[in-house]
Order: C-alpha cells, then sequence, then structure tokens
C-alpha cells in the first residue's frame, strides 16, 4: 500500500469554485479486493468512525480517482482515495498550550524531556491538542523544523509508550542529531513486558517492517519474496525477569521503524502486554481459570496500555560533541503491574 497522508495538496473543485485541501490519501496496493469506501477509510484513518466517514461522503468530501463517490462505492486495486475538506488539516494549525513538560536536560541547544504516557508527540487525525509540539512551540520560540514540518522533534514515540525523547532547539543540533539517527550512533533502550516466556536469555530480531495492506494502522513483517515491501529493521532483546505467563524485557533499537518494538515481539509470538492495535490486550498465555482470568484483568486496569517505556537514550552533543546518556524510573503503572506478575508467579509455581 502506498500513501501520502497529512498533506495539504490544493485542489479545485471546479463546480463550487472553492479551495479544498486534502487531509488522507491512499492508493489502493494490487492484491486490494473491492471494498466500499467507507469500510476501505475505516483501516487507515485512525480514530476514524463509520458515522463521521458516512457524513463526509454525504458532504462530497470523499473522492475516488478524482471524483466524488457515495459510502458504498467500491475501492479496486490502484484506485486513489482522498477525503478532502475546506479548512487546512488541523495538525498543520500548530496552537500552542501551556502543558507541563518533565525536562530532563536542558541546553541553548536540546533539550531531553521525558513523554508520559498518554500523550501524543505531535498533532494528527484525532489528536490535534494536548500534544507535545502543542507545549513545545508555547515553551520555546523559533524550533527548527524536521523534514516532516513538524519543530524540534528529532525521533518520536506511540502515544500509549512513555520515555525518553531527545529535542533540537536549532537548525545545526537537528541536522546533527537526525544523522545520528539515520547512521544508527545513537542509542535507545526500551524495558517491555510481554505475553509468554522468551526462552532464550537474548537474542537479535531482524525482519523488514511495513504497513499491514488490510489495516493501515497496523505493520507487519515483510518475508521471502515480499521482503523488499517493508524496511530493513533490526532488534536486541535481553531478558531482565521470566515472570511466568509473561516477560520482563530489554529491547535496544538498531533502527527506528514505526512500531518496531510491538511488531518484531509479536512476530517472534511474544506480543506486548496490553498492546490493544496488536491484540495484547486479551490473554495470550497462561490458564483457563476464571480467577486467572480476574488478575490478567486487574493486571489490565493496572496498566492500561501497551507495557513499553523508552529508559535510556544517548547521543553525541551536536555542540561540544560529548557522549551523553541518559536513563528514567520504569513508570509506576509498568513497576505495579511487574510487581503483581511478580507476586502471582511465586503463589503458582505448580501452575507455570
Amino acid at each position: 500500500m502506498n500513501s501520502n497522508i497529512d498533506q495539504n495538496d490544493e485542489i479545485e473543485d471546479n463546480d463550487q469554485n472553492e479551495s479544498l485541501y486534502e487531509h488522507h490519501k491512499f492508493v489502493a496496493d494490487s492484491g486490494q479486493k473491492p471494498l466500499r469506501v467507507d469500510k476501505f477509510l475505516m483501516n487507515f484513518i485512525e480514530n476514524a468512525t463509520r458515522n463521521k466517514i458516512q457524513k463526509s461522503a454525504k458532504s462530497g468530501n470523499i473522492y475516488v480517482n478524482g471524483e466524488t463517490v457515495k459510502q458504498n462505492f467500491k475501492v479496486k486495486a490502484g484506485d486513489t482515495v482522498q477525503v478532502m475538506f475546506e479548512h487546512p488539516p488541523y495538525e498543520y494549525l500548530l496552537v500552542p498550550e501551556d502543558i507541563p513538560l518533565d525536562i530532563e536536560y536542558e541546553d541553548d541547544t536540546l533539550l531531553v524531556v521525558n513523554k508520559p504516557a498518554g500523550m501524543v508527540v505531535h498533532p494528527g487525525h484525532g489528536n490535534y491538542s494536548g500534544t507535545l509540539i502543542n507545549a513545545l512551540v508555547h515553551h520555546f520560540d523559533n524550533l527548527p523544523n524536521n523534514s516532516s514540518d513538524r519543530p524540534g522533534l528529532v525521533h518520536r514515540i506511540d502515544k500509549d509508550t512513555s520515555g525518553l525523547l531527545v529535542i533540537a532547539k536549532t537548525e545545526e543540533a537537528m541536522a546533527h542529531l537526525s544523522k545520528q539517527f539515520f547512521d544508527k550512533t545513537s542509542e535507545r533502550e526500551y524495558i517491555a513486558i510481554v505475553w509468554g516466556n522468551i526462552e532464550e536469555d537474548e537474542g537479535t530480531i531482524e525482519g523488514n517492517i511495513g504497513r499491514n495492506p488490510k489495516n493501515r494502522l497496523q505493520n507487519l513483517v515483510y518475508e521471502g519474496d515480499l521482503a523488499e515491501e517493508g524496511k530493513p529493521a533490526v532488534t536486541h532483546f535481553k531478558v531482565i525477569e521470566r515472570l511466568g505467563y509473561v516477560t520482563l524485557v530489554s529491547c535496544k533499537l538498531e533502527t527506528g521503524r514505526t512500531h518496531q518494538i510491538r511488531v518484531h515481539m509479536k512476530y517472534i509470538g511474544h506480543t506486548l502486554f496490553n498492546d490493544e492495535r496488536y491484540g495484547g490486550d486479551r490473554i495470550l498465555k497462561g490458564t483457563t481459570f476464571t480467577k486467572y482470568k480476574q488478575f490478567v484483568d486487574n493486571c489490565f486496569k493496572i496498566l492500561p496500555r501497551q507495557a513499553l517505556h523508552a529508559k535510556t537514550l544517548g547521543f553525541t552533543h551536536p555542540k561540544t560533541g560529548k557522549w551523553m546518556s541518559f536513563d528514567t524510573e520504569i513508570p509506576e503503572d509498568i513497576q505495579n503491574c511487574v510487581d503483581k506478575w511478580r507476586s502471582y508467579a511465586k503463589s503458582q509455581p505448580e501452575n507455570l
């Protein structure tokens, strides 16, 4: 599936003689079977509902191959689907917001922030305020834009992943830090709880990652003849503690693909605990006992997100040339979940 998302290209509506802005654009891949456009878009637009999509169709804002279509239009392989509106995409309207930042380090060149779980890094569909960038443009003036026109952002982590991010305050820092991430000379370690007992003490996962053609909100590993559909990705993992039906692991990224740890761990059969998008919010390992189900449900309540935290971050300072390394405590929600599994494993050794 090839796509250009959230661009603000204008097209002329000849009938109404007014400019529309492209909010989403998808090109159906060669394996796409005929599918209603409302269902097609629900697979690919995060936080979209069928009601919203149907309203867009009724107002004439959904186009296939340049023509307006109704909600029951069947999308076929090779079709270009666009969602258009009269206003620019909200993610380009960066409104400064006075949101507190947990700053681990700051100088005149960069800062390192510890992002809480639940905070979106940059504005996008369904998340137009309350993001890290909304906070950054409030607290700092004249942040440099990255290649996607996002102020200060060198790299990103998912909404429900907590942890460390480095932010560039100058053009020189943006270029220098971005090159480090591209050249794989930066260091990042994540802590995760995954389903199942990982038998190896440590290992490396290699597998090209690309968009899932059936659900654009997910990524997957492409193998064999299809490997070129994805981009190379390498994750190194090490077991920290085995907790019965789950394992606490350290993951170090050699590359930085979207959802990389989430996709790679699922690929080897160890989906992240409570990762709703990839199926980790179901019981994937364990017994059929009702008490066990209640225990897991309680763990989900304690940790209502995927169990993933960007714990450490290392890079060369763009100005001084010195190596800088930062480390954070494991967040309370993840630590409480670990403690709960540890107690369960000790009390149920015969069942594990």
